[in-house]
């Protein structure tokens, strides 16, 4: 890894990559970097949703709101990229910067003067771990993330809350997480609607005590809800969002709203205009008016975080951060003495940051937008997309490219967020994908349609629940379809936990496109709608309407359909088969643990006590695996047929052989 600041006197830098070099120029009159290299693929550049090679396109890293169909725009940009020669290139800049791809052998950047450039040449996989080295350590998120997420925007009361826990029961349905995005009074953000309270002024904290919710219509008991939920094996999540809300004259006056907007404004605890002013959110983005605060002021955290921590108090087990890309121009002026043109695309990893550090241990932050370093705050979702097949594959771009720029964790709103309920068919392939994505969720619009003016949505009835869906096309069948890969993804649990131990702990992408395992085969660097979940499951998304089976790319090595055991070798194209039901293979000289009774019992209810009997896939006919989680070690060393399994558990596990 190279560390480069030039001048006017170090304008010219030569990096031996693979046997060519790589020749370095500075301009400084004109802010250009041009770097000169054999290439012809180009990965990285943070969440991007149309495509994951971005050769021959001109990439804009900027943190940028954009309501579905994203194409080129972000809400998760990274200065960083590397190319299938094993060249890679970073920059520690927060500001507005423009690569350039579409000339031949030559990648150029437009950057402010005084940014340190850092080179680098390897393998993906070193290049990618390097690079978020430069961030700090990863986090871990807590074991039961992995479990099935259940979301709807129109769940605004504790009735409607906790009628979730009897659906699932009634459905048999596991989930170990719930979100809530209509708690609030949709003004502070941070106090459940309908509490009555003493107003606080000066930026003084709440505690739990301080809250009178007996006349409230929303929430009249939130802590018992609370304990219900965690009771029902779900862990709480609650929307946030970074603003001091400029209230439309619509709006009935939030008076502890106006306190803290006064009280920001007092103690600067806000991002500000170059004269000093407050910077407001411009007319044309999500809550124009509304002032930001600024996280790099420790009083700002200290203020924001302490009307918060009675949630905390109460049992709350985390925060989905909305928003973030609210910094629309260069002109405004940070506490840490930076400004919009050094730094604007920072904030949402400001934002993150200190959510991530008031939470602390053994709670989940769920965030959209973002910056380098986003492994730091740990998990991430794709933003807002329409419910159509297009966004689908738009949405595996992004989660691809994502792993690819040191995202570990990650996951979509299944079938879409906004418009029309999907289709069946779309429903279907989604939570297949789902399934075999970090984080599994599927969540909703408010009924009616947010945003309807722009995309009308389902009126009266918008929400993604199979259930739902089930009962709006009159197919009480698809819930038994659904239950399956709902149950599939709790059978999966003990892999994806130790995956993700592995994954934290070495910087490895939870996701990884083939060209992160296979850089030298020309063929895998083309497959961009294929993954590896982990070191051993390799998944192949239907993507089309009404697609069962599709042509796969198999690398090298052999590979067992995860359904159907058959083997297939590698270095060829395959034609799948419907009875494979999803393809997935299993990667030969690898074992995957499942949580089940056995084989003919995944898919099926299984206690979500994960101490109970493990299942090991073992494929091919020799080969040794070792799963690490923060409670256990299990080792498996196979060769033909003598397997042998050492650690905790070990006496219990039942073996599955793909030979």
């Amino acid at each position: 890894m190279i560390e480069w600041e030039p001048n006017k006197n170090d304008a010219n830098l030569n990096i031996p990559v693979d046997g060519q070099v790589a020749s370095i120029c500075w301009n400084e009159q004109t802010k250009l970097l041009t770097m000169s290299l054999a290439y012809s693929a180009v990965y990285g550049m943070g969440e991007r949703y149309n495509g994951l090679n971005q050769n021959d396109r001109i990439v804009k890293i900027e943190v940028e709101e954009k309501f579905c169909n994203q194409g080129d725009k972000s809400y998760c940009p990274s200065p960083f990229f590397f190319t299938d020669t094993g060249f890679s290139f970073c920059t520690l800049s927060g500001g507005t910067l423009i690569f350039d791809f579409t000339q031949k052998n030559v990648i150029t950047v437009h950057a402010p003067s005084n940014c340190k450039f850092i080179f680098n040449a390897g393998t993906p996989a070193k290049l990618i771990s390097e690079y978020m080295s430069l961030s700090g350590p990863a986090i871990l998120p807590p074991d039961w993330v992995f479990g099935p997420w259940i979301s709807a925007n129109h769940w605004n009361t504790q009735k409607e809350t906790e009628k979730q826990i009897e659906l699932l029961k009634k459905y048999q349905f596991p989930a170990t997480v719930l979100v809530l995005e209509a708690w609030s009074d949709e003004a502070t953000f941070y106090i459940f609607n309908g509490a009555k309270y003493k107003e606080k002024p000066n930026g003084a904290p709440f505690a739990v005590g301080d809250f009178d919710y007996s006349k409230s219509a929303y929430w009249p008991n939130p802590q018992e809800m609370i304990e219900k939920l965690h009771k029902a094996g779900l862990h709480l999540v609650l929307w946030q969002v970074p603003v001091y809300k400029q209230q439309g004259d619509d709006e009935i006056r939030n008076h502890q709203n106006d306190l803290d907007r006064e009280d920001a404004v007092k103690r600067s605890l806000c991002i500000h205009n170059l004269d000093g002013t407050p910077y407001k959110i411009p007319e044309g983005h999500w809550f124009p008016g509304s002032m930001i605060p600024d996280f790099t002021n420790p009083e700002t955290c200290k203020t924001w975080f302490g009307k918060r921590q009675y949630l905390l108090d109460m049992g709350v087990d985390g925060f989905k951060t909305d928003g973030g890309e609210f910094v629309c121009t260069d002109e405004v002026s940070f506490y840490d003495g930076s400004t919009g043109k050094e730094s604007r695309n920072c904030y949402p990893q400001q934002y993150t940051k200190a959510y991530t550090k008031f939470l602390g241990d053994n709670h989940v932050l769920f965030s959209r937008a973002g910056y380098m370093g986003q492994h730091t705050t740990p998990c991430h979702w794709g933003g807002d997309q329409q419910s159509t097949n297009d966004e689908l594959r738009h949405v595996l771009s992004a989660g691809l490219s994502a792993a690819l720029s040191g995202i570990l964790f990650w996951g979509f709103d299944l079938a879409g967020f906004a418009g029309p309920l999907p289709t069946l068919d779309l429903y279907r392939r989604a939570t297949m994908l789902a399934c075999f994505t970090p984080i599994m969720q599927w969540h909703s619009e408010p009924d009616g349609g947010q945003f309807k003016e722009l995309m009308p949505g389902g009126e009266g009835n918008n929400e993604r629940s199979p259930w739902n869906m089930a009962a709006v096309y009159n197919s009480p069948e698809f819930v038994t379809e659904m239950r399956f890969w709902h149950w599939l993804r709790m059978n999966l649990q003990p892999y994806l936990m130790a995956t993700a131990f592995r994954c934290a702990a070495e910087k490895v992408p939870m996701m990884r496109p083939l060209v992160y395992e296979w850089p030298r085969d020309k063929a895998a660097r083309q497959v961009e709608n294929e993954f590896l979940l982990g070191d051993a499951i390799l998944v192949a998304p239907l993507l089309e309407e009404n697609q069962t089976a599709r042509e796969v790319y198999l690398p090298e090595g052999e590979w067992y359909a995860f359904f159907t055991g058959k083997c297939y070798h590698g270095c060829q194209t395959i034609s799948t088969t419907e009875d494979m039901k999803f393809p997935v293979f299993i990667r030969s000289g690898y074992a995957v643990p499942l949580h089940a009774d056995g084989m003919d019992s995944l898919g099926n209810p299984v206690s979500q006590n994960l101490n109970s009997k493990l299942i090991l896939l073992v494929a091919g006919a020799a080969g040794k695996s070792t799963f690490t989680t923060n409670k256990s070690v299990l080792t498996c060393e196979w060769k033909n047929e003598k397997v042998r399994v050492e650690g905790t558990g070990a006496e219990t596990v039942q073996i599955h052989h793909f030979c």
